[in-house]
């Protein structure tokens, strides 16, 4: 009898070690995904929803007067400028919480749209200086940055910020897939969408 009440104990506390260490196993991996989930999603950092293409004409004056305001001497310059704009997302301010029981990623705050990267060509036309004002090396850079000032300064204007705005619930889209490729949730209901484009997410 007592033989077999040992039996029956042995049984029954090895059953439990093996399911404490199972369980804590399963914890461990679980917090282990929640982790690398996070890390993938930030890691993303800028995700480019739309590109605009502008094509403008920037005109440069300098004037420069000498000897009392008598003489005045004048450098220009009309530039053709042609960008390349990107505009999306900055993955790393976005607000993330995971909740390993519940195996959740949840998004609490969303960046918007913003400027990525602007990538200017510029060439020159009509270009002229004046005998005691010529262009030099550095004015040269400044006119680069101020042209494509020009450019970041028409963006808003374009529609290209709102329609990547628009575009909020592709990129949740982009971020659901990522969630589900190892069995977890993505829950976004603290963002600002509509309910039909919930129900195009599901």
């Amino acid at each position: 009898m007592d033989i077999l009440l040992g039996v029956v104990l042995g049984a029954l506390l090895s059953y439990l070690g093996l399911d404490f260490f199972k369980r804590k196993s399963s914890k461990e991996i679980t917090e282990k995904q929640s982790v690398i989930l996070l890390e993938k999603i930030t890691n993303v950092c800028k995700l480019i929803s739309v590109e605009g293409e502008f094509s403008e004409i920037y005109h440069y004056e300098n004037v420069k007067e000498r000897f009392l305001s008598l003489i005045s001497s004048k450098k220009k310059a009309i530039l053709l400028v042609n960008a390349k704009a990107q505009v999306g997302y900055d993955l790393s301010k976005i607000t993330l919480k995971s909740n390993p029981s519940s195996k959740t990623i949840v998004i609490e705050a969303f960046p918007t749209a913003q400027i990525l990267s602007v990538d200017a060509d510029l060439k020159y036309y009509d270009k002229s200086e004046g005998l005691f004002n010529k262009f030099q090396a550095d004015d040269l850079t400044s006119l680069q940055k101020e042209a494509k000032d020009f450019i970041i300064a028409k963006i808003p204007e374009s529609g290209l910020l709102d329609i990547a705005n628009n575009e909020l619930l592709e990129v949740i889209g982009i971020i659901k897939n990522i969630v589900e490729t190892i069995g977890w949730k993505l829950d976004y209901t603290a963002l600002e969408i509509n309910s039909d484009s919930k129900k195009l997410l599901k």
